[in-house]
């Protein structure tokens, strides 16, 4: 059952891309039916990067559930839903966190 979770999760994240436009980060999902989440760059108040050694990580949009963050089954099945969206496993996810910024930044130039 554990081994099973893991290959779900891997053909789950196999159908997933992400994009940021000059006014939105957009993640498209799904294997067998796609899922489209669009979220506006003017209302992403908090932004979370989570990079590791090799420059990968995830930048997740808005507040971590806090039933999650203290072992309440982050990573069963199940817990995705509530979770914030996120670019999961992305390659430089730094640059990519800045180019956000930038584009936020570039719609509220007064936002600093």
């Amino acid at each position: 059952m554990l081994f099973g979770r893991f290959v779900v999760d891997s053909k789950s994240r196999a159908g997933t891309a992400y994009a940021v436009t000059d006014r939105r980060v957009v993640i498209v999902s799904g294997t067998l039916s796609r899922s489209v989440k669009t979220l506006p760059l003017r209302t992403l108040s908090e932004l979370t990067l989570d990079e590791k050694n090799d420059g990968s990580g995830t930048i997740t949009f808005g507040p971590a559930n806090p039933l999650l963050m203290f072992g309440g089954g982050a990573g069963w099945p199940g817990t995705r839903r509530y979770q914030p969206p996120a670019f999961e496993f992305i390659a430089r996810a730094k640059e990519v966190h800045q180019r956000i910024r930038e584009a936020q930044r570039a719609l509220d130039p007064k936002a600093g």
